[in-house]
């Protein structure tokens, strides 16, 4: 890689965490408001990154490189890299006093939006420290669609939309110019968010929590103000019905929400992959709702509504629970373990797997087993209506691939920590799909990573960047053939 390229990723990152520095004036101004002394330190903290960002922004002024697949993949590593380490200056700084370990944690988990944590005591936190939290999660959230929607597709390692930006089919398009389709995309997301604070603020949530709920809700992320997460309005249908239905919301695809909000285009609803996203939350909620009355003799509305809730939150990777579900019985554990797998749909806030992939799977599955009985048929991979190229096929085929070889590598690199083995399997799992929480009683749905060692903790860290950047982003840096000229 060429100097020139390192020095454009850097002053790119750099400029990154001006505006990053800039959002942490909103904590002080919240700290400020409740008459908390952390204001200072958020305070102190947006001066300290955004002098050193700016130093860094102008040593590194320059002429940019040509545009190519490896100035993307390293402009992307480095700015998530530097949004988890300047979200952990304020968590260093702040009365709680974390360590270094334990802040990189929380702020990687914060920006992949996974929604993981080391804190305990939520409840008393000062409430800039929490919005801090929600802001990185809707920040990173923000980040996934685009990651998902423009730069995977462009760097050939995945990521499909209903449209491609760069097509000359203006039909294929929703807008003439890109910037008008990336103002959109804010807006879009911004509504949600301000829809999901009067929902739950409506519903019943004060609005300091509806605020940082709706923060990490429609950011499929997680983070909760309270150390019970969702399960502190567990007696609150409406509060779950509200988290249920931003979370799906969050989980489909943006660039489809943004044809249908702006345009009324009902045909882009039909996507296949938004078919499978509904059809498996279906089925689980529904499947594990009926368990749940059979075996626990629950009324119907109730179990209904807590297994929406928690399948629809560990389906699109969101993190949260209003009950430990681990609890509920063998079936149940197996099928919340299932879920964590699956994901939302490409080009939205979540994790996982992801639908279009297990389409695309399926497709290639099909025609395999069509070959072994007619060996010289000619069959085309659709997605839908539409022949899926090799660029993208090839991408899901490694995807799986690598995801499972990381997984079974960060397992036995947590057991090597001393965690046993349903700890270090689940967690591993729940970093790599950014799900949160594992399962067990260390880092399931009511416990949480602080009793970790701060090696288990870069681990964990390190998995949660892996899977938030698509494993294969990552990994291509650290290949000879990346760098070489």
């Amino acid at each position: 890689m060429q100097y020139l390229a390192i020095r454009a990723a850097i002053h790119i990152a750099s400029a990154f965490a001006l505006y990053l520095s800039v959002a942490m004036l909103v904590p002080a101004a919240a700290d400020l408001y409740y008459g908390n002394d952390d204001w200072r330190v958020f305070a102190f903290s947006a001066f300290f990154t955004g002098g050193f960002a700016l130093a860094v922004s102008m040593a590194t002024r320059g002429r940019q490189p040509p545009i190519s697949s490896r100035f993307g993949f390293l402009v992307v590593n480095l700015l998530w890299l530097t949004a988890c380490l300047a979200g952990a200056v304020p968590l260093i700084a702040s009365s709680v006093e974390m360590r270094l370990a334990d802040a990189m944690f929380e702020s990687v988990s914060g920006i992949t939006a996974t929604g993981a944590t080391v804190i305990v005591g939520l409840d008393g936190l000062p409430p800039g420290l929490l919005l801090w939290r929600s802001i990185l999660q809707w920040i990173g959230g923000l980040g996934v669609i685009a990651l998902g929607l423009f730069i995977l597709p462009f760097l050939n390692v995945g990521g499909v939309s209903y449209f491609k930006i760069e097509s000359s089919d203006i039909d294929d398009r929703p807008f003439d110019r890109f910037s008008t389709f990336a103002y959109s995309l804010v807006g879009i997301y911004a509504a949600l968010t301000l829809a999901c604070t009067i929902a739950y603020a409506a519903a019943g949530m004060p609005t300091f929590d509806a605020l940082n709920h709706a923060l990490t809700t429609v950011a499929t992320a997680g983070f909760s103000t309270h150390d019970a997460s969702m399960g502190f309005y567990a007696d609150n249908a409406a509060i779950l019905w509200v988290g249920t239905l931003f979370m799906f919301l969050g989980a489909l695809p943006f660039s489809i929400l943004i044809l249908f909000a702006l345009r009324g285009r009902l045909d882009a609803l039909r996507d296949p992959q938004i078919r499978v996203f509904a059809g498996y939350v279906v089925v689980f909620v529904i499947v594990v709702a009926i368990y749940l009355r059979v075996v626990d003799e629950r009324p119907f509305f109730d179990a209904l509504t807590h297994s929406a809730f928690n399948f629809v939150s560990i389906i699109t990777t969101t993190g949260y629970a209003s009950e430990d579900y681990g609890a509920w019985g063998p079936f149940a554990l197996a099928a919340a373990f299932v879920a964590m797998f699956l994901g939302g749909c490409s080009g939205s806030t979540t994790g996982g797997i992801k639908a279009y992939r297990f389409l695309i799977l399926f497709e290639l599955m099909a025609n395999g087993l069509r070959r072994f009985v007619y060996p010289n048929t000619v069959l085309t991979v659709r997605y839908g209506d539409r022949p899926v190229d090799d660029d993208l096929q090839r991408a899901v085929v490694l995807f799986m691939s690598a995801f499972l070889v990381i997984w079974a590598v960060i397992i036995l690199m947590l057991a090597a920590t001393g965690l046993d083995l349903v700890t270090a399997v689940s967690a591993a799992l729940s970093g790599l799909t950014n799900v949160g929480p594992g399962l067990g009683p260390i880092v399931g749905p009511v416990g949480n990573f602080a009793s970790l060692s701060d090696t288990a903790k870069w681990i964990m860290a390190l998995a949660m960047l892996l899977g938030r950047l698509e494993i294969l982003t990552v990994l291509v840096i650290f290949t000879p053939v990346f760098w070489g000229r």
